[in-house]
């Protein structure tokens, strides 16, 4: 007996504050923790309220024949409805990734409690608070347009410049056929008078 007092009051003083003379701060449960004790809670109170009272009292007439058998029935429906209420609520965990959330919530709030600034908080005209997050966005969209449009400007120009370059390279060619066509003109002119000159007679 003496042992298990000591014992005591050696947890006494730990929870107190380890024996030195301050008070411990109490440990913060995460956010996983009261989850699962909120569950567990609701749990509880949910099967508290089907009784086996209750339960003999919707089968009264086999309750009266059968009372161990209604018990024992009612203490294996109770134990997998706990079982397959515990089993479903753990896939929700598992499917929704609730303790990599719960992690990041806590990130947040750390981050939250360094930041100087006020938080931002619904004005209550709701126009207002989306126009002041749309607003960024928009304008860096607009941004972005802007700089395509340029771009795309600036390739039009070009293009522009090497359509103009082209069509004057066209003309330039266009005149060295009608040159080229009237030197020959020329050339088969001289030809066919010199032919003449040789085939009038002596």
């Amino acid at each position: 007996m003496a042992a298990a007092g000591s014992g005591t009051a050696a947890e006494g003083e730990a929870a107190a504050g380890g024996g030195d003379g301050g008070p411990a701060e109490p440990a913060v449960p995460s956010r996983l923790q009261l989850f699962d004790t909120v569950v567990n809670t609701v749990l509880e109170k949910l099967l508290a309220a089907g009784s086996y009272e209750r339960f003999a009292s919707c089968y009264r007439c086999f309750y009266k024949l059968q009372p161990e058998v209604t018990r024992s029935i009612y203490e294996q429906f109770l134990f997998q409805l706990q079982a397959s209420i515990k089993e479903e609520i753990q896939e929700v965990k598992q499917e929704g990734k609730l303790e990599m959330l719960f992690d990041s919530l806590d990130r947040l709030v750390e981050e939250a409690k360094e930041q100087q600034e006020p938080a931002w908080r619904p004005s209550g005209a709701p126009e207002e608070d989306a126009r002041s997050a749309q607003v960024p966005f928009l304008l860096k969209h607009l941004s972005y347009l802007r700089r395509v449009l340029r771009e795309k400007e600036e390739e039009s120009r070009q293009l522009a410049e090497a359509v103009l370059a082209g069509r004057g390279r066209v003309r330039e060619l266009q005149q060295q056929i009608q040159a080229r066509r009237e030197a020959w003109k020329a050339i088969s002119k001289e030809q066919e008078e010199l032919l003449r000159t040789f085939q009038e007679p002596q």
